[in-house]
């Protein structure tokens, strides 16, 4: 459209000229080819302003750490805490070990030197047939393995009750669960005792018998509470495609909840085993038999009967098995604790 520019007399006062509107666009109002709807406000384009990293700030500067004094001295004292750690970890361990192989006189006279009667091979056939570490060991890994299958039955199943199910009860349940966390075992140590000494049912009785030991330990507040929160973290979006294609819940818990939760599974199945290996206290007192007592019950009676080299090659024969235990599993023990917040989708 033409525009005509207003004549003005001569010798009339020439004021500015009205401001005429510019063309649609250029005040980032919309023009009418923009759409049938109301006129939209086009934001200026901007440029974000770029984030300046912040170095990280320390005891000691990047500068002072360039110099070779300040560079040797905190090598130093890497090296003294490194030698510590090592030394307060690993040396009990090795000193058990050397004692294993020395006579029990070099044991009590030089306990640090290096087997100054030779190497004695013979302490732990003597520990393992004399002492019977074998049997014990045995014992030891059935009470280990029954806990272990049992707890992960009722920490599985109730976790995934608590997490996946999700009935109207659950949170009652959970704050019951988090509740027993506070309760210390010493309190419920007689009542439990008596109750497996006199069932309230059946009247019966479990001493010196397996699930005595077994069934106390298998709802463990701490593994509920820690796979529940790794079923808390699983995308609920496999749990509704699973319901979709028309699988129940038995069918969810085992063809999706259980693969997925594998890493977890094997940090609480380590934990029960560990757990259940150094238990001393109640497997003493529901397991009066000798024959059925694990090997951390049985050591005090090893030490009353036998020299203490020997004694010396029995405890490093019940320490060394969950040390390969851990090491064999300290891999999927660690990716398990890492991912105990739960699988993100």
């Amino acid at each position: 459209m033409a525009t005509t520019t207003p004549v003005v007399p001569s010798g009339a006062a020439s004021e500015p000229p009205l401001a005429t509107a510019p063309p649609d666009g250029l005040l980032g109002i919309g023009g009418p080819g923009d759409g049938d709807g109301p006129r939209s406000r086009r934001l200026p384009w901007r440029r974000r302003p770029r984030e300046v990293e912040q170095p990280e700030r320390s005891v000691i500067s990047d500068a002072d750490r360039k110099r070779p004094a300040v560079r040797r001295t905190l090598l130093s004292v890497q090296v003294l805490i490194l030698v510590g750690l090592v030394v307060s970890g690993l040396g009990p361990l090795l000193w058990l070990l050397k004692s294993s192989f020395s006579t029990s006189q070099d044991i009590l006279r030089q306990p640090f030197a290096f087997f100054p009667s030779g190497v004695q091979w013979g302490n732990l056939w003597q520990a393992w047939t004399n002492a019977r570490i074998g049997h014990y060991l045995g014992t030891t890994a059935v009470v280990a393995g029954g806990q272990l299958v049992i707890s992960l039955v009722v920490t599985v199943s109730i976790a995934y009750v608590l997490s996946v199910l999700q009935p109207k009860w659950g949170p009652i349940v959970s704050g019951g669960i988090l509740a027993t966390l506070f309760v210390p075992g010493i309190v419920v140590l007689v009542p439990l005792y008596l109750t497996i000494v006199h069932l309230p049912v059946t009247g019966g009785s479990l001493m010196d018998n397996y699930l005595a030991v077994w069934l106390p330990g298998a709802a463990n507040a701490f593994n509920i509470l820690v796979v529940k929160r790794f079923f808390d973290g699983v995308p609920r979006d496999l749990f509704e495609a699973a319901r979709i294609d028309g699988a129940g819940p038995y069918r969810v818990l085992w063809s999706v909840v259980l693969p997925l939760s594998r890493p977890i599974i094997g940090v609480v199945a380590l934990l029960t085993v560990m757990s259940s290996w150094k238990d001393f206290l109640w497997p003493l007192l529901v397991l009066q038999d000798p024959e059925l007592q694990p090997i951390s019950v049985a050591l005090p009676a090893v030490t009353k009967q036998s020299q203490l080299s020997v004694q010396m090659a029995a405890l490093f024969l019940a320490l060394i098995v969950p040390v390969i235990l851990f090491l064999a599993f300290q891999r999927q023990f660690l990716r398990g604790v890492g991912m105990s917040g739960g699988v993100k989708g």
